[in-house]
């Protein structure tokens, strides 16, 4: 049998009980001090009381008189008794040096010793003292009535220490109602507040929220995806690893408690980041990364804060632009079979009608034609991944019904590319380009793109120009960012391809600039820096290479 193990209480429980024991203390030990207080304040306000009565009494003319005399209690007797009335004390005892008693309030104690001490007193000294007597414990003063320097009688008034009590009784009832009152009062007060705390732990004890600590550690930093929480003003209140590697940022204590706008962020990822509504897989760029961003707000009643989610897509658009790339080739090929198989068709037809000679003339011509293309892009262009690529472009827009033309100026040897700039990077650029400038181009009159692409002064310089619409002046820098596009937006989105060229340069600390070009249409020019180590080449006059011809080729 399993014996149930009873849950530890909360930690707003565990407060609540300390906090209660610890007002229920205070409360006590200050109730405890002020009636110790206010008993010997009492104690000593009697004592004051006793002693002004006492000395009224012993200076009053008429009881040096009643002293005189032979009889002294006959007189002294009633005004001792009268005294005691209006001065609300227990007793005013009036003595012989000696100490026997001429006034008592039990008529059966005068004649009697005085129960106390006299001696200071006899000597002239006024006092106070606490002392059991016949009426029980009491706080009495004791004085000398003095006549002519002598002292001839003694006074003593005191009050019982049973009616200081109750005259503290009173007090200390009061100040019992009073503390029950502080002790609710703080009651009430830890409840609200062990309430409040209890609601926002989800009343959890002190070891289950270490563990959901530890926990959440661990998987904050376990997770490769780049994670952010903002807090209600936009300021980064967690960033675990992925973030601050995704985002560029050197050490956690470089963001934390920062405003997103100061991060140095792209416009874009910032808007999206201080955006109020939900994003959800938007793409934006960084320096050198793709990055997809959802963002969330975290509201109850009220709005907390944004959790914001980050992944590294950086690969796969890379990845996703070759398969664009491949996809564009195979329709170029499936392009190319189709007017292969057309004009082979031709050929026999031309044998089957007894024109072999005409035949094998058409043959050679096409072989020729596509030959002469291919022996032009890679003079012009010989560097093997720019040709490639020019071929396979000048394919793809001949099938859109755009002419690519590689211009004459074009010239760039094999070899000439350092290992810096990766093959990936720049089909990213050109190819980018080209893709751009072929949307454009297409469905205007005489549908033309160039594509120039030499090196000069340790620089490569490709130059892609269309004859589209051109673009506005007033966007001239805003065309590179993200989501920017002057064409409907498809299912994948628009706006991508010029940012990832502005990225990639950036990435070779190159420049990128867009202008007009002659005869209308927008033309794109990137520099690349190549280092030391480049080769210069003059600028060839090889001939336009145009894509209207490809159609008869193997390209």
């Amino acid at each position: 049998m399993r014996i149930p193990v009873p849950r530890a209480r909360s930690l707003a429980g565990q407060l609540f009980a300390m906090q209660a024991v610890l007002i229920a203390v205070v409360v006590a030990g200050y109730a405890l001090f002020t009636y110790v207080s206010d008993r010997n304040q009492a104690e000593e306000a009697a004592g004051r009381q006793a002693m002004a009565v006492a000395r009224s009494v012993a200076d009053s003319p008429s009881v040096r008189e009643a002293i005189r005399t032979s009889d002294p209690t006959a007189s002294l007797q009633p005004y001792a008794l009268r005294v005691m009335t209006d001065t609300e004390v227990d007793f005013v005892t009036i003595m012989n040096p000696q100490g026997i008693r001429w006034t008592h309030p039990d008529a059966d104690e005068i004649g009697q010793r005085f129960r106390g001490h006299i001696t200071p007193a006899v000597r002239g000294k006024s006092f106070t003292e606490t002392y059991t007597g016949t009426l029980g414990p009491s706080v009495r003063a004791v004085t000398p009535v003095e006549d002519g320097g002598k002292v001839v009688g003694l006074v003593s008034a005191g009050i019982r220490v049973e009616e200081i009590s109750k005259r503290v009784q009173g007090q200390l009832t009061a100040l019992l109602g009073v503390a029950a009152g502080a002790l609710v009062l703080g009651a009430v007060g830890t409840y609200v507040v062990n309430a409040r705390l209890r609601r926002h732990t989800h009343g959890m004890n002190a070891a289950e929220l270490s563990h959901m600590h530890d926990y959440h550690q661990a998987a904050l930093h376990a997770v490769r995806e780049g994670l952010l929480m903002l807090d209600g003003q936009y300021r980064v209140a967690l960033i675990n690893d992925g973030g601050r590697e995704l985002l560029g940022v050197a050490s956690e204590e470089d963001v934390v408690g920062h405003s997103v706008a100061e991060l140095g962020l792209p416009a874009p990822l910032t808007g999206a980041l201080l955006a109020s509504e939900p994003r959800v897989d938007e793409v934006h760029l960084t320096a050198d990364r793709v990055l997809v961003v959802n963002t969330s707000p975290v509201s109850g009643g009220e709005r907390r804060g944004t959790v914001v989610t980050l992944r590294d897509v950086t690969e796969l658009q890379s990845l996703m632009g070759e398969l664009d790339s491949e996809r564009g080739f195979t329709q170029a090929l499936r392009s190319q079979a189709h007017e292969a198989a057309n004009r082979l068709h031709t050929v026999v037809s031309l044998i089957e009608l007894g024109r072999a000679e005409e035949a094998v003339d058409f043959a050679t011509a096409e072989l020729e034609l596509a030959q002469a293309l291919t022996d032009q892009v890679v003079a012009a262009v010989s560097e093997p991944v720019l040709a490639a690529l020019l071929l396979g472009k000048t394919a793809q827009a001949n099938e859109r019904g755009v002419e690519l033309v590689v211009s004459e100026d074009s010239c760039i040897d094999d070899g000439l590319l350092p290992e810096s700039l990766s093959s990936r990077d720049l089909v990213t650029i050109l190819g980018n380009l080209i893709d751009n400038a072929v949307d454009a181009a297409q469905g205007s009159a005489r549908a033309r793109v160039t594509v120039t692409a030499y090196e000069v002064h340790r620089e490569l310089v490709l130059r892609v120009s269309d004859t589209g619409a051109g673009v506005d002046p007033a966007h001239a820098d805003t065309v590179f960012q993200r989501g920017f596009s002057t064409k409907p937006a498809g299912p994948g989105g628009r706006g991508l391809g010029l940012a990832l060229v502005r990225q990639a340069v950036g990435r070779h600390e190159g420049s990128l600039a867009v202008a007009e070009a002659e005869g209308g249409g927008a033309e794109f020019e990137v520099r690349l820096p190549l280092g030391d180590g480049a080769r210069t080449s003059a600028p060839a006059s090889e001939g336009a290479v145009s894509g209207s011809a490809v159609s008869g080729g193997d390209a």
